[in-house]
């Protein structure tokens, strides 16, 4: 896999990027080449082209429909809220690595 770009997307940013630290850490770890930030929603027009891979917060779900269209072509996916809640940075590393493997299959 090509060094890859997930940006995180949410409405506060502080237990995000508490979660992007924990997927940093893991994808270090793994040796997985990622580039993993987080930003306000409020950026995602701006910052979400760069993407490979946006995830939304589960706060702020309700705007995929929002997200997806202010990015067509992008793939935009909500964090599953155990994995977030838990700030389980290995879970959701592995969650978007698999969809951006998918992703490339297409």
């Amino acid at each position: 896999m090509d060094n890859k770009v997930i940006y995180l997307f949410c409405s506060a940013g502080m237990s995000t990027s508490l979660l992007v630290s924990k997927m940093r850490a893991q994808a270090d770890k793994y040796q997985v080449p990622v580039c993993i930030e987080a930003f306000p929603e409020t950026r995602a027009a701006e910052k979400g082209p760069e993407a490979d891979l946006i995830l939304l917060g589960p706060q702020i779900a309700y705007m995929l429909p929002e997200i997806q269209q202010l990015l067509p072509g992008k793939s935009v996916e909500v964090i599953d809220s155990a994995l977030y809640g838990k700030i389980d940075g290995l879970g959701v590393l592995k969650a978007a690595v698999a969809s951006i493997k998918q992703n490339d299959k297409r």
